[in-house]
């Protein structure tokens, strides 16, 4: 197996490449003028949007896809696939010269050992890469910013990853959403930057090696890779080890004592952090705060978010703007634009008077923060209702933050809770939706069970009420019922 990504010409073939971290390096190679194809068992718009960009993309695993690069011929206008190969077709390359060569193979961790495509590769001695494999090897050839932690990650690299585009730096972005601002979960700039989204989930944090490294935060949240926070914080030791500059918020106690960042921040003025904020408004409307850089005041600005977790990530990426020159009064313009990236707080609609949030949050730290920031955004409308929707994501996580999970939803007028979304994992007898729902009521007034999608969508038309704000949260499908609802 080789060791070293190649970004020299040789092609690329990404098994699963519409996974929303899998489809943002595809974008970049292929943005590039580099060969990519990939398969996916559904055409999505991100596999839609890889096709207008020159990937193909194979609406079948099988070993064939493999021989695509080795037996395809381009030119402006034809492409021959192999035989007895399916393929969506995207743009050619042009006249752009491939070697009839086998494929780089980019793998995530959800690929599993008996994927065909995958065996076909090992047992042709194709070079595997994981899709970190891919990511921390751009990163050597940028300036690279990387963004990890626990929670936040994706709205703080979005959001460096826009102050530095309003900056004029032009950086090339990769991140784990879908960004509007920077035209989905990835871009590339022709400038010296790369902002990117690092996932400690399966370890592979420790292959990073940016020059500026960020962590917002620090807790286990994949009890099915590490059996303690030990494990974990053991993976950002190595991450913090490889950065020159590191950037951390020390309102996390495990970043502050044992990470010991060279810039910190923090929302408390009393931590004499290197960032920090004072006369902050939280309001239904998004966060106003005074920023201070070593004690000095650069100003004020307002960010169209909500909660003091998104204040945290703002004040985060005002940090690595200031590091790389960006000037206060344009991260300020910057942020009054800034919409956030979709399925975090994400407004999706609103019908007969019910509004339908859409919100990732599957952690117990994460359905507090998303809860208080929908007790603001109501603030100013007395009597309205938070229906906290909870689709709860993996039997080892559910498992493993039971109890936690259980007094999580306190800022909530009603919780209802659905079955457990496995994510692949075999299920757990006791460990069940309604298990987790009877913990609930112990600690809340209002729970009602509804397990599978479709009753909770008939359940739901008949339960919303003018005025209700809905929040549908969880890492897994729930959000799919939402068009239905609003339809």
């Amino acid at each position: 197996m080789s060791k070293r990504v190649d970004f020299e010409g040789k092609p690329f073939h990404f098994i699963g490449i519409g996974g929303i971290g899998m489809s943002a390096l595809a974008y970049i190679l292929a943005k590039r003028h580099l060969p990519v194809s990939g398969s996916d068992l559904r055409s999505t718009h991100i596999t839609q949007r890889l096709e207008s960009v020159g990937a193909w993309i194979f609406n079948q695993q099988e070993a064939a896809n493999l021989e695509f690069f080795q037996t395809a011929t381009r030119s402006h206008s034809t492409v021959a696939l192999a035989a007895g190969a399916t393929a969506t077709r995207g743009t050619t390359f042009g006249t752009m010269a491939i070697a009839p060569e086998p494929p780089q193979v980019i793998c995530s961790t959800a690929i599993r050992s008996e994927n065909q495509e995958y065996c076909a590769a090992l047992e042709r001695g194709y070079p595997i890469f994981h899709r970190s494999d891919v990511l921390a090897a751009l990163m050597q050839e940028y300036e690279s910013i990387a963004v990890a932690g626990t929670h936040g990650k994706t709205t703080t690299s979005s959001l460096i990853g826009y102050l530095l585009l309003e900056a004029g730096l032009d950086p090339t972005v990769v991140v784990g959403g879908e960004v509007d601002a920077i035209g989905g979960n990835a871009r590339l700039g022709e400038g010296q930057y790369l902002v990117a989204e690092a996932d400690e989930s399966d370890g592979s944090l420790a292959k990073m090696s940016p020059a500026i490294g960020v962590v917002t935060n620090i807790e286990l949240d994949h009890p099915d890779h590490y059996s303690s926070l030990s494990e974990v914080v053991d993976i950002f030791l190595t991450f913090a080890a490889q950065c020159p500059l590191l950037v951390g918020c020390i309102d996390c106690e495990t970043v502050r004592d044992r990470l010991q960042p060279h810039i910190t921040y923090s929302i408390q003025p009393d931590r004499a952090a290197t960032y920090t904020v004072t006369d902050v408004i939280y309001g239904s409307d998004g966060t106003r705060a005074q920023v201070w850089e070593r004690g000095l005041s650069l100003g004020t600005f307002f960010l169209p978010l909500l909660g003091e977790h998104n204040l945290s990530n703002a004040l985060a990426a005002i940090a690595v703007a200031r590091q790389v020159g960006v000037d206060f009064a344009t991260i300020a313009t910057a942020m009054r634009t800034f919409a956030g990236a979709k399925r975090r707080f994400e407004v999706r609609g609103t019908v007969n008077g019910v509004t339908l949030i859409d919100d990732y949050a599957h952690h117990p730290s994460e359905l507090q923060v998303t809860l208080a920031a929908a007790k603001l955004r109501v603030q100013d409308q007395p009597g309205q209702r938070i229906i906290a929707i909870f689709q709860p994501h993996r039997y080892s996580r559910t498992q493993a933050f039971f109890s936690e999970f259980s007094q999580s939803f306190q800022d909530a007028d009603v919780v209802i809770i659905t079955d457990i979304y496995s994510a692949g994992e075999p299920s757990q007898e006791n460990i069940t939706g309604q298990a987790l729902a009877t913990a609930i009521a112990q600690h809340h007034p209002q729970v009602i069970y509804q397990g599978p999608l479709p009753e909770l969508k008939d359940f739901l038309q008949n339960f919303l009420s003018p005025g209700d704000f809905a929040l549908f949260l969880g890492a897994g499908n729930l959000n799919q019922i939402i068009p239905e609802l609003l339809a």
